[in-house]
């Protein structure tokens, strides 16, 4: 794995630090903040308040992927997500990530000038057999988050199995051209799991740095922690911290939340416990 990661103009050491990755849903019906951001001004304001906080990436999503979502069009998706980057790109000078598994979508928004691509079906989107979305991001040299995902909760063994799938993900980005050092992997927590499996995911973090490539783990108000903890999405920011402590303690190199100053600090905490000759725990 490179010790460097470049995501727009932004290089991510990844050598003994976890970055944050904010979410920003442009969407109506999202699990934890749907609606909230819909209109341009408010979605300005939220990214200027996420940068203030500390975030590294904005992460877009057009389309909710909770439980029970409604598809949309591309073409909706697209109408929601690109003028958002394209505003965002021209104001701020932070990476910009958008979370769509359609290449159309793909396309639309790193033409508007969004800088990678987070995929929930790692490139292995049933409705993507010329395996376009891989295509795509090559294209624009754009860097991509590769996730595990299934249609069911059906395993022979779940971590080596998340595993293989991770590892066509990345065989599939190479075969297309992406380079090593674009791409970032993600185990899916919420995704193709019981409650039960996405604890055992957590409890074995560490066995995805056999694939060495950088990870990130996207945990934020799931239900795995209202399971746990017995709380609604909005009463669930703790059990998100619990988590983001772990990934740092598990050498991973991102973590994907809503609440983003509570997350840096929590991170920036753990990384002077675990670091404490200074070298970086900025």
């Amino acid at each position: 794995m490179n010790s460097i990661m470049k995501i727009g103009n932004q290089s991510f050491d990844l050598h003994r630090h976890t970055y944050v990755m904010g979410i920003l849903n442009v969407t109506p019906d999202s699990f934890s903040d749907g609606g909230s951001y819909r209109h341009m001004d408010d979605v300005l304001r939220r990214v200027e308040e996420m940068i203030a906080e500390g975030a590294h990436v904005i992460d877009v999503g057009g389309e909710s992927t909770r439980p029970g979502y409604t598809m949309i069009s591309v073409e909706e998706e697209i109408d929601r997500v690109a003028p958002v980057v394209e505003q965002i790109t021209q104001r701020f000078d932070i990476p910009v990530s958008v979370d769509t598994y359609k290449y159309k979508v793909a396309d639309a928004v790193l033409k508007s000038g969004a800088h990678m691509i987070n995929d929930i079906w790692g490139l292995q989107y049933v409705d993507d057999e010329n395996q376009q979305m891989a295509q795509v991001i090559a294209k624009y040299q754009a860097v991509c988050c590769l996730m595990h995902n299934q249609s069911h909760t059906i395993y022979q063994q779940l971590i080596p199995d998340c595993i293989r799938f991770l590892k066509r993900s990345t065989d599939i980005a190479l075969k297309h051209n992406i380079s090593t050092d674009k791409i970032m992997l993600d185990p899916g927590i919420g995704f193709g799991k019981t409650y039960e499996q996405n604890l055992q995911v957590m409890r074995n973090l560490s066995a995805f740095h056999t694939l060495d490539y950088p990870l990130l783990l996207g945990t934020s108000r799931k239900s795995m922690i209202g399971l746990a903890l017995d709380l609604p999405k909005e009463e669930r920011m703790e059990g998100t911290l619990a988590t983001s402590v772990m990934a740092v303690m598990a050498g991973w190199h991102f973590v994907r939340v809503h609440d983003i100053k509570e997350n840096v600090r929590a991170i920036k905490m753990t990384e002077a416990i675990l670091y404490q000759d200074g070298e970086n725990n900025g």
